[in-house]
């Protein structure tokens, strides 16, 4: 962008004397309506002021821009105004600023999302070069500050040196829009200063920008933090030198950061080669597969409601149980009482908030930080039109989706780009996104969901306990891969939807494959390696805790043996459970089930739902053994030990 096109020396004045910011303002917007850019100086005047009450407009480093919006701007332009004494009244991000360059901002309403925004960004990105705003300040003259506005750097030689070190840096402001833009393009300037190679990624309004590869952080020598809030996932470079400062510092001295992000990585250990071989094939997540995305993206949701649900079922089994246990059901009924409370605290946060956080953090998955507002309201829509668990995965589909596209392809670059994030993205995403929820597939989606219910609830006997093995037959399949994450998915979306009985099955079959590995590697121990015998003394301990991964050693060594017996048992768990009409409302697994278990007195709930895991366990540790036995029969002394070679490069 040339800013000498959006102003002209007349509307430049050097070395003034103002004694107030009100006084410097009215001088520039009486320049602006003499040069014939605004149809009315007060209107103008009024809305400058109006923008100077919402936050400040000084920055750092003595710079101010003030700037209006208004119907009474003929088109945009800017006037500017160098101080011979610097103004201290300007409110400033930087209380010590003193005010000394004042370039103020005169945009037509109807430019207010694109020109102000090209034109803030624009100004503050060059304001970041120190060489760059010394031209200004040294200029004498308007026709020299006018020259010196779009004045082009001198040429870059044509040989360049090779960086002496390669830094990695991550900013992030509360806002996200100035400072982490500012941050970074001052620690880029600095590292070309010092020849040093510096890459910035941005964690500001519009989520996370130019992110760094594991090929750039295999390659970097340290790693800087310039942030004022939490870092996005800091453990990416556990094995950097790391500098942590405030997002304001780089501004004041980003040379001695760089310095000292210098000293440590020399002072570091030598960390192993980097092999370009390494990261051919990495899958960034800017390009992840449709399959991949979708994938993670219902992971990312369900992990994220785990928190509430935990919390919120227990609360809620916590009221019941001291109203049961003392006697207090009239205190439980009564509207604002302490139990009553408690009741709606857990029910609010299973019933209210649970689908709008999983819509939400499932649009976040896909698209981001400017998904979050249109993802929460996919799933307030989702709960306004019944549609529950179902409706809020696919508000959350459409919510991620919606927004991937429009910053695909509405994109602003620059200092000023989060205000698109800020405006842009969460209204159109939510009036977009509640439209079509609300008013184009509620109703279907109202009634597929309440048809699931209705069959959930309907079912019984047999279609019971053929549901309850198929779970549990899922669950073993691959011991924690995708199938048994789908089965994890159903069983939580039907606890969503008030459905209990298929987690109590996946519960209780989580411990299954764990057990029936202890069991055949002791009863059967002499057809067993010793490797084999020392996992199986360990399962148990992972079972108890609902953890199918132990087995996982067996099922690599044999998979075609060890996967159908875990699968047998797991189904005849599976089954029992549903059969009895057993429920889990707190998503877990294994033996910490037993206190919460539902729909049947908790003895014989308990009493049946651990049995039938042990049943399980047992029936798959019979299938384990026999078909270890068979399998060694037909083997020859030397594949005998082959397969102990195998298992032990399995555990190892």
């Amino acid at each position: 962008m040339r800013l000498q096109s959006l102003t002209s020396q007349d509307l430049i004045s050097t070395n003034q004397s103002f004694s107030t910011k009100d006084e410097t303002i009215r001088y520039l917007v009486h320049q602006l309506y003499q040069e014939g850019k605004l149809h009315s100086e007060e209107d103008f005047y009024e809305a400058v002021i109006d923008r100077e009450k919402l936050s400040p407009t000084g920055f750092e480093g003595g710079l101010a821009i003030p700037h209006g919006k208004s119907t009474a701007v003929k088109e945009a332009a800017f006037a500017v105004a160098t101080m011979e004494v610097p103004l201290e009244d300007w409110e400033s991000i930087d209380e010590n600023n003193r005010v000394e360059l004042v370039m103020l901002l005169a945009i037509p309403e109807n430019e207010a999302g694109s020109t102000h925004l090209n034109l803030l960004a624009e100004l503050m990105t060059r304001m970041a070069d120190p060489a760059y705003k010394a031209r200004l300040m040294e200029a004498k003259t308007s026709e020299q500050f006018f020259t010196a506005l779009d004045h082009q750097e001198e040429e870059k030689k044509t040989e360049q040196q090779t960086p002496a070190k390669k830094m990695l840096a991550v900013t992030a402001c509360p806002a996200g829009i100035a400072h982490t833009y500012m941050a970074a393009e001052a620690l880029i300037r600095a590292g070309q200063e010092l020849n040093v190679e510096v890459t910035v990624e941005k964690q500001g309004a519009n989520g996370i920008e130019d992110r760094h590869s594991k090929k750039a952080i295999a390659q970097a020598d340290a790693v800087i933090f310039a942030a004022d809030v939490a870092v996005k996932d800091p453990d990416r470079f556990s094995n950097l030198p790391r500098v942590t400062t405030t997002v304001a510092s780089p501004l004041k001295n980003a040379r001695k950061i760089i310095e000292e992000a210098i000293e440590k990585s020399e002072l570091a250990p030598d960390r192993d080669e980097y092999d370009p071989e390494t990261f051919i094939d990495e899958e960034d997540d800017d390009n992840k597969s449709f399959k991949t995305e979708i994938k993670d993206s219902i992971m990312t949701g369900i992990s994220h409601i785990i928190p509430i649900i935990v919390a919120g079922g227990m609360t809620l089994a916590f009221a019941v149980l001291v109203s049961q246990a003392f006697g207090l059901q009239d205190v439980y009924a009564e509207e604002g009482s302490w139990l009553w409370l408690l009741r709606q605290l857990g029910g609010t946060m299973l019933g209210t908030l649970m689908v709008p956080v999983l819509s939400a953090y499932m649009a976040y998955s896909i698209a981001d930080k400017p998904a979050l507002g249109p993802g929460f309201a996919a799933g307030i829509c989702a709960n306004l039109i019944g549609s529950g668990f179902l409706g809020g995965m696919l508000g959350g589909f459409l919510a991620g989706y919606l927004i991937k596209y429009m910053k695909n392809n509405l994109q602003t670059t620059g200092t000023f780009s989060g205000f698109v994030s800020f405006w842009l993205y969460p209204v159109v995403g939510t009036l977009t996104v509640g439209s079509i929820m609300l008013f184009v597939i509620g109703e279907p989606l109202a009634a597929i969901n309440n048809g699931l219910i209705n069959w959930l609830e309907g079912l019984s006997g047999g279609n019971a306990i053929l549901l309850g093995a198929i779970l549990g037959a899922m669950v073993s399949f691959d011991l924690g891969g995708p199938v048994n994450k789908a089965a994890y998915t159903f069983c939580i979306a039907a606890m969503a939807s008030g459905n209990l009985m298929p987690y109590a099955a996946f519960a209780s079959v989580k411990m299954v494959s764990a057990f029936a590995v202890t069991g055949a590697t002791i009863v059967g121990k002499k057809y067993f390696t010793k490797p084999e015998q020392e996992i199986g003394k360990q399962t148990w301990l992972l079972g108890l805790a609902g953890i199918t991964e132990g087995a996982i050693p067996f099922a690599i060594n044999d998979p075609l043996r060890v996967i159908p017996s875990l699968i047998a048992g797991s189904a005849v768990t599976g089954g029992i459970v549903a059969f009895f009409g057993i429920g889990l409302n707190v998503p877990g697994a294994g033996i910490f089930s037993l206190a919460l278990l539902k729909g049947q007195p908790l003895f014989l709930a308990a009493s049946v739902w651990l049995g039938a895991a042990l049943l399980g366990a047992f029936i798959s540790m019979v299938l384990l053994i026999i078909t270890r036995k068979n399998r060694l029969k037909k083997q020859p002394r030397t594949e005998k030990e082959k397969s102990n070679v195998q298992m032990k490069t399995a555990v190892n």
